[in-house]
């Protein structure tokens, strides 16, 4: 089989890619018949060189190709009819701005293979680029309190050559006595610890959290049954919260009273309660004064997000009382970081992780007959038409 690694077109520019040359290497040693090419870019990270000398072929045709991968959404006049490609269309959740997208998808009958559908048997995601959602914007996060109250200045990420670099900057900052909120258990959870972790920062019992004073920075993990709770007063597990949301309501403000900076890492699922709602944060009690939200739900869980921001201009301001956007500093606002493409900022890092992962979880499934389904799962459209598991935006694609 024949493999292309394609050029990312969409607007803003993505640097990443799904491997690396290292990486790509790393493939072709495990799997010498498979072929690959690399079509030219002037923006992502790796310059073509870097393939080229590794041996690689860089070519602007790549119509004989099986499968071809990218990371973010491939425009509608580039797709090439009948091929199997590898993106993020960013349809799953039926967003209206890609519908078209999808139509033209299957109406060039193309194989697309979502990368935010490659799971395990019991649907856990296997690729992503979650660990540096979370890295990115916990760092953001502490960016803006520096800026905000004129404690210290960190460099923009996107400024900074790869982790080990943000690391060092963090090494050269103090953190004030503040409580820290994190939720989500995934990469991006576990990415934003990292950065709590690199910064000394001490993890503390939700008991303790929200009971006693500390006179030095501290963080606590909440999980979902932490910040929510059963309406009939019933202790039961979060599986009976991932099925049942609906029967379920915030627990989160007994956070709120005591929190100082929210990072946001959790996944929101249909049907669960929002974790603050605008009227929430009008209470004098809610002292949360910064949020940094990787997750980006707007107008979603986490009130004060009404807007995604952006690399360029990663902080704005949430008036609670007139539910507006203000400047970042403003007395009395919320200091929202809402940046919805994090990774991009970490180009480097980001792709040969992501590399990684699609080595070892997806490549296999196309030489072993798809043995562990990886294949059959991601698949959301076949012959022109969605497959059984995705027949759900059926509705979405007719533009009901």
């Amino acid at each position: 089989m024949k493999l292309g690694i394609i050029k990312e077109r969409k607007t803003p520019p993505d640097r990443r890619v799904v491997f690396s040359p290292q990486k790509l290497s790393l493939l072709k040693k495990q799997f010498p018949n498979c072929e690959l090419v690399v079509e030219p870019s002037d923006i992502r990270i790796f310059p073509d060189e870097d393939y080229k000398r590794l041996g690689f072929e860089t070519s602007e045709d790549l119509s004989d190709c099986d499968v071809l991968l990218g990371v973010k959404e491939v425009p509608i006049d580039a797709l090439i009819p009948n091929k199997k490609y590898f993106f993020f269309s960013h349809t799953i959740k039926k967003q209206p701005y890609n519908r078209a997208l999808l139509q033209a998808i299957l109406e060039k009958n193309i194989v697309l293979y979502d990368h935010e559908v490659v799971t395990n048997q019991n649907n856990s995601r296997l690729i992503g680029f979650g660990r540096y959602a979370g890295i990115v914007g916990a760092y953001n996060g502490f960016r803006a309190l520096g800026l905000r109250d004129k404690l210290f200045q960190l460099p923009k990420v996107e400024t900074l050559p790869d982790y080990d670099a943000v690391v060092e900057n963090l090494q050269q900052i103090k953190i004030p006595a503040i409580k820290i909120a994190l939720t989500g258990s995934g990469k991006v959870g576990y990415g934003a610890k990292e950065i709590l972790d690199h910064l000394h920062i001490k993890k503390v019992s939700i008991h303790d959290y929200l009971t006693k004073t500390f006179d030095e920075p501290v963080y606590a993990m909440l999980g979902v049954l932490d910040y929510n709770q059963r309406k009939d007063g019933k202790q039961l597990d979060k599986y009976d919260f991932y099925n049942y949301p609906e029967m379920y309501e915030s627990d989160f403000m007994r956070f709120a009273k005591v929190t100082d900076y929210f990072i946001a890492g959790h996944f929101y699922g249909d049907g669960a309660p929002f974790l603050f709602t605008r009227e929430d944060a009008k209470q004098e009690e809610f002292n949360i004064n910064l949020i940094a939200d990787v997750s980006c739900d707007i107008d979603g869980p986490v009130a004060s997000t009404i807007k995604p921001s952006t690399i360029a201009d990663p902080f704005y301001g949430y008036d609670p009382q007139t539910e507006k956007e203000v400047a970042f500093d403003a007395k009395n606002a919320i200091t929202v970081m809402a940046v919805d493409n994090l990774p991009c900022e970490l180009p480097k890092d980001a792709s040969e992780g992501f590399g990684d992962m699609f080595l070892e979880h997806v490549i296999p499934a196309f030489f072993d007959d798809d043995e562990k389904g990886i294949l059959d799962r991601a698949r959301m459209t076949f012959n022109g038409e969605l497959t059984p598991r995705y027949s759900y935006l059926k509705d979405f694609v007719n533009g009901k």
